[in-house]
């Protein structure tokens, strides 16, 4: 895993949306919104209750890091003052993480940042949902008139 300086970690947790990009064994690349948080040295996205077209489990994000696990993570912010571009790009391996299979620390501390930046989950069950937990190998900062 790769650190995490103290303006991009800020820059990551300052947004609610990230774009998250999976691939299945043959290359075929699939992205999807989703929100996130930034815990000790990993990012966490918990599948959540809203209305699907499909079974949970038969996600094309889920699918697709069964097959591959190597994925890549996008937050941004756009302006038509171009000026004022910037991302993080995050590449690493993600995995999935079954209730009960997380250390009861880790995921009792995932599950209360969730709720502290998304106040919608204070609604849902979301303890016995499905986790994606991403590894960083690679992190590339940009801006268009620097940091």
């Amino acid at each position: 895993m790769t650190e995490i300086d103290e303006i991009t970690r800020a820059f990551i947790n300052a947004h609610k949306v990230a774009r998250l990009a999976t691939a299945d064994r043959q290359g075929r690349p699939a992205v999807v919104p989703i929100c996130y948080i930034f815990h000790e040295r990993h990012v966490y996205s918990v599948i959540d209750q809203k209305p699907k077209d499909a079974d949970i489990r038969s996600l094309k994000r889920l699918r697709n890091i069964r097959e591959n696990p190597r994925v890549s993570l996008l937050i941004d912010d756009y302006s038509d003052d171009w000026s004022e571009l910037r991302y993080v790009l995050i590449s690493g391996n993600a995995e999935l993480c079954e209730p009960g299979a997380m250390p009861d620390f880790e995921h009792s501390g995932v599950m209360a940042l969730l709720r502290q930046k998304y106040p919608q989950y204070e609604a849902m069950p979301i303890e016995d949902s499905l986790l994606i937990k991403i590894a960083p190998v690679r992190i590339k900062r940009w801006s268009y008139s620097g940091w």
